[in-house]
């Protein structure tokens, strides 16, 4: 079955190698469902879940501060609304093509279901490169943006939120536009201001979740963070975070990463180093090679992207949290890792491994959680910030928090079960792709051929 499906993929959606990955990942995965559950073959949910309910491709013409006019292309596509309204990110980076868009579209599928609260999936972004831009450029981009994106989204139809290259300023911008255009003052977008409708701990929450995982995980064998080496790829928001989770739990984050290079602190990150790379990426707009220049005694080597493996997955430790993006571990990065004894893995990015990197992970038998899962704090926390705007109401940190951490322990459980229910027992990945699926396939019967 699965062979079949991907040539009908391959041959209906041909030159999207990301979105083939992803699908092929799940097809594999969700066999054994369709061999117990007829009933989703005859309805044909599979073939209904891999094309998109809707693709929305446009231009968008702004202009820079030296008068230029400049034209980039903007998406959106709105995957499956079975169990909510549409959910994803937007994601502003020159790699941004539909390949990848519905390649994260169709993960947050399943990452949106296993975080138990009503939403579907999504995803959406521009080729449009916000680096060395100033403030006005950005601005002018992302309200030509929004002048055509807001005719396609809203509160109860399709709720976006930031990604790469989508932070606090960028979603500003997009809903001061939205809320021109629209005349309305809802929870369009999430990842907002705290002070117009953003919820405290969303900007931690992919981070933070990711460690909550990776908490799980090592917690099956009776281990804790506390005293471990952890190594994290990326310097943005999830890489920030997931640093700043890890040393409150007592453990030794040595690596920090960019598109460059990566920085090695065999000292450890403490929380002025942290708040160092927080002020060099989000404000300074930086390259992480600088943290050489503040803290001397640490290391960092430039990378090739295009070179054999990353030096950064050759350095000793026992915990891995991949933030930065896709297919970022090769399978030569993997088995560096298994050889300097890393045991514990908690994808912050989205698909940050290779297949053939995720099989040596489960043939050796370690813990592995897959960026659907082991990530999905941050939608979660998009999901609570739609509830508080629903509710004209806003949590205090601690119970955001506790929602949060609450949210990933049941992540894991289910995984964890799903996967033993269906003869894998501790394969995460399996777990999380068929608990995921059965979710939303079950309220793809239930609503009729839609």
């Amino acid at each position: 079955m699965t062979e079949e499906t991907m040539d009908w993929v391959q041959k209906k959606s041909p030159n999207e190698p990301e979105f083939h990955q992803a699908v092929e990942e799940i097809l594999e995965s969700i066999e054994p469902v369709l061999e117990r559950h007829p009933e989703y073959s005859h309805a044909n949910i599979v073939e209904r879940l891999i094309e998109p309910e809707r693709v929305i491709m446009f231009r968008v013409p702004w202009v820079d501060d030296k008068g230029q006019v400049n034209v980039n292309r903007g998406y959106r596509v709105e995957f499956n609304s079975a169990i909510g309204p549409y959910k994803g990110g937007l994601r502003f980076h020159p790699s941004v093509n539909l390949s990848i868009l519905k390649f994260l579209g169709f993960e947050q599928i399943f990452k949106n279901a296993l975080t138990t609260t009503m939403i579907g999936g999504g995803k959406g972004g521009s080729d449009f490169d916000p680096k060395g831009k100033t403030d006005r450029e950005v601005m002018s981009f992302c309200q030509s943006f929004m002048s055509e994106l807001f005719r396609h989204i809203g509160a109860s139809t399709d709720v976006p939120a930031g990604d790469i290259g989508v932070g606090g300023r960028e979603i500003g911008y997009m809903f001061g536009q939205y809320k021109r255009l629209a005349n309305r003052f809802e929870g369009v977008l999430t990842g907002k201001g705290l002070n117009w409708g953003g919820s405290l701990i969303r900007p931690e929450a992919t981070g933070y979740g990711c460690v909550y995982f990776a908490e799980e995980m090592l917690k099956t064998q009776d281990k804790r963070l506390k005293g471990l080496k952890v190594l994290i790829s990326g310097s943005g928001n999830v890489a920030q975070f997931a640093a700043e989770k890890a040393l409150d739990r007592g453990a030794r984050v040595l690596t920090f990463s960019d598109s460059d290079g990566f920085i090695y602190d065999e000292q450890g990150m403490d929380a002025e180093k942290i708040a160092y790379v927080m002020k060099l990426k989000n404000e300074r707009r930086g390259r992480i090679r600088e943290f050489v220049d503040q803290y001397p005694h640490a290391h960092y080597q430039a990378t090739n992207p295009n070179a054999a493996h990353n030096p950064l997955w050759d350095i000793k430790a026992d915990v891995a949290l991949p933030c930065a993006t896709q297919n970022e571990i090769v399978e030569a990065d993997a088995i560096n890792m298994m050889r300097n004894g890393v045991f514990c893995i908690s994808e912050g990015a989205n698909m940050p491994s290779t297949p053939k990197a995720i099989e040596t992970f489960i043939e050796h038998k370690v813990h592995f959680g897959p960026g659907k899962a082991a990530n999905a704090g941050g939608v979660a926390c998009s999901a609570l910030e739609m509830s508080q705007n629903s509710m004209r109401l806003s949590w205090s940190r601690e119970e955001v928090d506790q929602r949060l951490h609450q949210i990933m322990i049941n992540i894991h459980d289910n995984c964890q079960s799903t996967a033993k229910r269906f003869g894998h027992p501790g394969n995460l990945v399996m777990g999380a792709n068929i608990a995921g699926f059965i979710k939303v396939a079950n309220a793809m019967l239930d609503q009729g051929v839609v």
